[in-house]
Parts: structure tokens; C-alpha cells; sequence
């Protein structure tokens, strides 16, 4: 996700702006009119391959249940935390440099079957599968380390990166993210069949056709190698810009245009379809092509270059539209999925006592952790959490408080996440928009307490860091037990993966912080576009200055706006949807990552369109289109990691010279021209 560090507000404050909390509230009520019910719209995309059709429809994953493959083993375990270790401490350099993370899940199950197969010749799978699970934590975990805790440092609450506390976080808001996403799994992974959760679906599509072998491999392999190159002459010799941007003024307005140059999101909208590419594309379209004309020069200079000045508007105004939109959605996406998850928690619950020989015996790809084990592990979370505040605050009350607060946003974003990621994948994960509304709500309450200072900058950021870091987990989660639903993976050993994955990176990141603040500065050097803006936003809280409370109302009213809509839709039988969502999301996110989704759900409906009479059912999920994607997003992610190892270790690559906006455009236009060629010729022969 592209981010610009420099365009965020100097002054924040908004002592005497609470009162406008109470509009915002009456927003929220306005959903308890609404009737509750499951969003029922459902992608043309199938994300169950090898679906084995009896007269039920059941479906039977890869490795059936009722067979029994070397799963946890000692080498999976292993290479999966040496793997976690890496990619954490790699993504936390490059998040800290751009803003941005790569997904691992891909990149790890590509290096354990070379291993694995490669060099042992006897993996399976199933070990793979947990090989990527554990691996996967590490850089999910970084992600939301590296978005919050540099703050503490820029707000002056910690001179330099305090170990424990760092670890301490790492491993709460880990085992929140793995143990809230526990009695959730059936509802969002199994049921809600609208949620695609498409580098899930690429990663199993990655393990099955490495598993497989033969023709299925080659699509795979075909766009690792033109993703690979393509990334690596973007953000290795520089040779390709990675996004191209045009502003201009017109009168008092601005106007924008660009994209962003990656195959990978360009893959991952062909992989979601175009339902939810052009709901993210009409976010956009909100926020950047009609918002930023609307607010004019919006108080800033007009001197400023006009591309600047767009990016200003969007990062100071527009993007709290988004956060407003996203926290209604929030809320309703858990209204719709309630009944899921209360029948998963029954589940979990009747999980407790001795299977009797009148109840059906859980079948071994759909049992999760035990109640008590989960119970222990929260519990661990928590006390954790509740010393640490302790520690912080000095005040049982305060810490209870803040205990509580954390808790709840943290199962709250944690359903959220999960959802979001379902429909745009984890790599378009909003988590810093979920921060952000933990932030504005942990720090209203406390000055509503009159509880200020430093202290509550430190609690502040405290609560939010785990929030973040569960949130951004949860993510993860939510890929990786989709890939091992489509496998035939074991949740309850895959959840127990991710905790050992989230154990094992957390040590090494509060190292690799301090390792990297010495050496370049963290808000210097490295901009940690993130961290500023949440230190920027807590010292207003409890300073002075101006939030864009106004904003956030009406990110509220456009998201009870979508939810009205989507009812209207649904009851005139409408197949055109409004979720909350993914608009929320492109609402937010800069509109150039909106572009190539778009166009890569386009080109699918294209494609179907084309050649719809020669596409059956059953290949949906094992075309050429699927299997090339997941390599594109294979190939930008192995060699994004590679390109972050080589940075952090000063090494200089030979050829540094970046062409223009046209010529990009054209390298870029070429891979999608070379995808949609193989594809036709891969339908043409069979």
C-alpha cells in the first residue's frame, strides 16, 4: 500500500470537541432500525478446489479428513520459525522504510516445498501448510508492531525501544489476534461464502499444484517469474516507477489521477472479481475524484504543487471519511455474521465435554483449540496486558479501564479484520484505519476521565499497539485457515502454528527495532509513515489543535447510506451490491490502489464474458487466470522480501535509473496484455 510520510496535520488537539461525539453516537443508533441480516450476495469466484460434488454437495478438501498425513512435525516447526523470524525482521525494515508489508504466507510455502521436497524429498502438503502458517505470523505480527510502537518514541514516552514491554506486546496482541479469530472461523471462513479471502485461496493453489506437480505448476511458475521482475525493477534497479500520478489545478479545485504499477494487486482483483474490485473502485472514486474537487484548496497554500496538495487533502481530510465509513461497517459486519458466531462459541463450548455415541464425532478438519486451552491463552494475553498497564499507569482503577477498553476493541477489529481480509485479501488490510478509531476512542474516554499527560499518551498507544497487533494477526489467521480448508488442514494444529509463530517473532522484533533506530533513525531516515501519524494524533488528543471530527460524521453517514442501499437492493433482487466495506476501504486507502484492482476484476469479467460458454464449473478454480495470479502475488512477495534483506544490509544495485509515467504505463499494460494472451490461448486448447 503506497503511503506518503511529511503530509500529516501539525496540530491535532480537540479539548473541547467531545461534545461532538454525542452526533456521532446518534449515527450509530440509527443501524438499530435497520433490519439485521447476512449479507447474501455471492461471488461468481468458487474458492473450493478439487470439490468433490455428491448428492449433498459436500465438500472434500485436497487431503481428506479421514486421512492421516505428518502434519506438525519437528522440521515444519522449525523451518516455520526460522522463516518467521526472517520475514518478521525483514518486513519490519521495509514497513518502517514505506509504509508497507508483504504478505509471507505465499512466499514461505514456495521456500518449504523447496526445501521440503526439494532437499528431503518426503514432504507432504500438510507440513508445508504449517510451515507457512508459523512463517506467516512473524510478518503479520511486524506489521502491526512497526505501525504503532515507533510512536512511543516520537512522542517522547520512551527514549529508546524497551524489550519487554515490546515483547510483551507483541505476544498479547498475537495471541488476541490467533484466540478471539478461534470461535470465529466457522462463521467468516466456512459459511459466509461471499468472503473469498483470496491470497488464501492463492496459497492453497501455490501448495496444491506444488503437490500436484505437472501442468498445474507451470501458470504458477509463469507469473512468480514476470511478478519477480517486475517488482524487482520497480523497488530493486528502479527501473519501472511504481505508480504514476498526475495533479492539476482547476479554479479552487485540484483534480488526480494515477495508479499504482503492481501485478499483485492487479492479481489479487482478478481473484476477488469484479463485484468487489468496483466496490473498492467506487471508494476511491469518493474520496479522491469527487472529495478532493469538493474541499477545494482546503486552507492550504496555493503555491503548493498540485500533486502534494491532493495528498495533503486526502491524508489531513479524506481518508477520516474512510475511518468513519469503516467504523459503521464494523459494526455491521458483525451484525451480520452474529448468528455465525454465536453457533461457532456454542460449538467451542460443547467442545469442553466427552464426545457421547448419540453426538457426531468432530471430524479432524473442523475442530479448533479446545475452550480451556483458549481460555488460558486469553487469560495469559490479559494478565500480561494488565501488568503492563500497571506498570505504565500506577493506578488499579486506570488499568482495569484500560484493560477492558483493549479487550473489547480487540475482539471487535479482530471480527473486522478477518472480514475485510476475506474480501480484499491481507495486503489490503486497512489495520491502521482500525488504529486510528482505538486511538480517537481510548483517548476521548480518558479525557473524558480527565486522565492527560504523558502517562496517557504511553497508556494510549499501549492499548492501541495490541489492538493493532491483534487486528493485524487475526489477518493473517484468517488467510492461513482458508488455505488449510481448501488442503484439508487441521485448524486446531494450524492455530497452535500461529502461536508459535507469534512467540517466536516477538522476540526478535524489539532487537531489530533498536538495531534500526541506531542506524537510521525512526522518523528520519526511516519515515515509519504509520507510527507519525498515530504520535501525531495522540499529542493533539491530549494538546491543541483541530481534528477532522467532521470528517469521521460524515464517513458515518455515508456508511449508513451503503447499508440502507444494500437493503434496497437486496429486497428489488438487485444482483449490484453495496457493502460497507470495501467502499470504506477505498474510501481510505490511496485511490492508486484502487486502480489495478479494478482493472484485474475487469479483465476476469472480460474473460468470463469472452469465453464463458468454454468455462465450466469446475475449472474456476484451477484456470490458468487463478494459477497465474497467485504467481504474480507469489513473485512480487518472494522478491519484495529479498529486495528488503538487500536494503537493509546497504546493498547497491548497479543500474538505478527510473523511466517515465509512459513507458511504465506500458510495461505495466504489457503484463496484463501477456496475461490476457495465455489465458486465451489456455482456453482455446482445452
Amino acid at each position: 500500500m503506497k503511503q506518503r510520510a511529511g503530509y500529516f496535520p501539525k496540530e491535532f488537539g480537540v479539548r473541547n470537541q467531545f461534545l461532538l461525539q454525542s452526533q456521532m453516537f446518534k449515527c450509530l443508533k440509527t443501524l438499530a432500525f435497520l433490519r439485521w441480516s447476512v449479507i447474501t450476495v455471492r461471488l461468481k469466484l468458487d474458492t473450493k478446489p478439487r470439490r468433490k460434488c455428491m448428492e449433498k454437495k459436500v465438500f472434500v478438501p485436497f487431503v481428506p479428513a479421514e486421512k492421516s498425513l505428518p502434519e506438525f512435525t519437528f522440521r515444519a516447526v522449525l523451518l516455520g520459525i526460522v522463516l518467521s523470524v526472517v520475514m518478521g525482521a525483514a518486513n519490519a525494515y521495509l514497513g518502517l522504510y514505506a509504509g508497507m508489508t508483504v504478505a509471507a504466507s505465499i512466499p514461505a510455502a514456495v521456500v518449504s516445498m523447496a526445501i521440503l521436497r526439494g532437499v528431503f524429498r518426503n514432504g507432504n502438503i500438510l507440513e508445508n501448510n504449517i510451515v507457512q502458517t508459523i512463517a506467516s505470523a512473524g510478518e503479520s505480527l511486524a506489521a502491526g508492531i512497526i505501525f504503532t510502537v515507533p510512536a512511543l518514541v516520537l512522542v517522547g514516552a520512551w527514549k529508546n525501544f524497551e524489550f519487554w514491554p515490546t515483547t510483551l506486546i507483541a505476544i498479547s496482541g498475537g495471541l488476541f489476534g490467533v484466540g478471539f479469530m478461534v470461535p470465529l472461523r466457522r462463521a467468516l471462513i466456512i459459511e459466509e461464502e461471499e468472503l473469498v479471502f483470496p491470497e488464501g485461496v492463492a496459497c492453497a493453489e501455490v501448495l496444491i499444484a506444488g503437490e500436484s506437480g505437472g501442468a498445474s505448476i507451470k501458470p504458477i511458475l509463469t507469473g512468480l517469474s514476470i511478478g519477480a521482475v517486475f517488482k524487482f525493477c520497480i523497488s530493486g534497479i528502479t527501473y519501472i516507477k511504481g505508480s504514476v500520478e498526475w495533479a492539476a489545478r482547476a479554479g479552487n479545485s485540484i483534480f488526480f489521477v494515477g495508479s499504482d504499477l503492481s501485478p499483485a494487486l492487479f492479481a489479487v482483483g482478478y481473484i476477488i472479481n469484479l463485484e468487489i474490485a468496483a466496490l473498492v473502485f467506487l471508494g476511491g472514486v469518493i474520496g479522491w475524484v469527487i472529495g478532493i474537487p469538493f474541499l477545494g484548496s482546503g486552507g492550504l497554500d496555493a503555491a503548493m504543487d498540485p500533486l502534494d496538495a491532493a495528498w495533503t487533502l486526502w491524508s489531513q481530510q479524506i481518508r477520516y471519511i474512510g475511518v468513519g465509513a469503516m467504523l459503521v461497517g464494523g459494526i455491521w459486519s458483525i451484525i451480520g455474521v452474529r448468528h455465525g458466531i454465536s453457533k461457532s462459541i456454542k460449538r467451542l463450548m460443547a467442545a469442553r465435554y466427552p464426545v457421547q455415541e448419540d453426538k457426531p464425532v468432530i471430524e479432524r478438519t473442523d475442530k479448533d483449540i479446545p475452550f480451556m486451552q483458549l481460555f488460558f491463552i486469553l487469560l495469559i494475553a490479559a494478565v500480561g496486558m494488565f501488568f503492563m498497564y500497571y506498570h505504565f499507569i500506577g493506578t488499579l482503577g486506570i488499568t482495569l479501564f484500560s484493560l477492558s477498553i483493549m479487550m473489547i476493541c480487540a475482539f471487535f477489529f479482530v471480527a473486522v479484520s478477518s472480514y475485510i481480509v476475506g474480501l480484499v485479501g491481507t495486503s489490503n488490510n486497512p489495520v491502521s484505519g482500525m488504529t486510528i478509531c482505538t486511538l480517537l476512542g481510548t483517548a476521548g474516554l480518558f479525557l473524558l476521565l480527565g486522565f492527560e499527560g504523558i502517562q496517557a499518551s504511553l497508556v494510549t498507544l499501549g492499548v492501541a499497539s495490541v489492538v493493532c497487533c491483534a487486528a493485524a494477526t487475526a489477518g493473517d489467521v484468517s488467510q492461513d485457515l482458508k488455505s488449510g480448508s481448501l488442503v484439508g488442514a487441521s485448524p486446531f494444529k494450524m492455530q497452535w502454528a500461529q502461536i508459535i509463530g507469534v512467540v517466536a517473532a516477538a522476540f526478535v522484533l524489539a532487537p531489530v527495532l533498536t538495531l534500526l533506530h541506531k542506524a537510521y533513525g525512526i522518523g528520519t531516515g526511516l519515515k515509519a509513515p504509520q507510527a507519525t501519524l498515530f504520535a501525531s494524533i495522540v499529542n493533539a488528543m491530549f494538546g491543541s489543535g483541530k481534528m477532522p471530527w467532521g470528517m469521521v460524521q460524515i464517513g458515518m453517514l455515508v456508511g449508513v447510506a451503503l447499508i440502507v442501499a444494500n437493503e434496497w437492493l437486496k429486497k428489488t433482487g438487485s444482483r449490484f451490491r453495496t457493502h460497507v466495506m470495501p467502499v470504506a476501504i477505498g474510501i481510505y486507502l490511496p485511490f492508486t490502489l484502487s486502480v489495478p484492482i479494478f482493472l484485474g476484476g475487469l479483465l476476469r469479467t472480460i474473460i468470463e464474458k469472452q469465453f464463458g460458454k468454454k468455462l465450466s464449473e469446475t475449472d474456476s478454480m484451477h484456470d490458468y487466470g487463478v494459477l497465474f495470479s497467485s504467481g504474480l502475488i507469489a513473485g512480487e512477495s518472494l522478491i519484495g522480501i529479498v529486495i528488503a534483506i538487500l536494503i537493509g544490509g546497504n546493498f547497491g544495485f548497479p543500474l538505478s535509473r527510473e523511466n517515465g509515467n509512459l513507458s511504465s504505463s506500458l510495461l505495466f499494460a504489457a503484463v496484463i496484455v501477456v496475461f490476457y494472451l495465455l489465458k486465451r490461448n489456455y482456453v482455446r486448447k482445452h
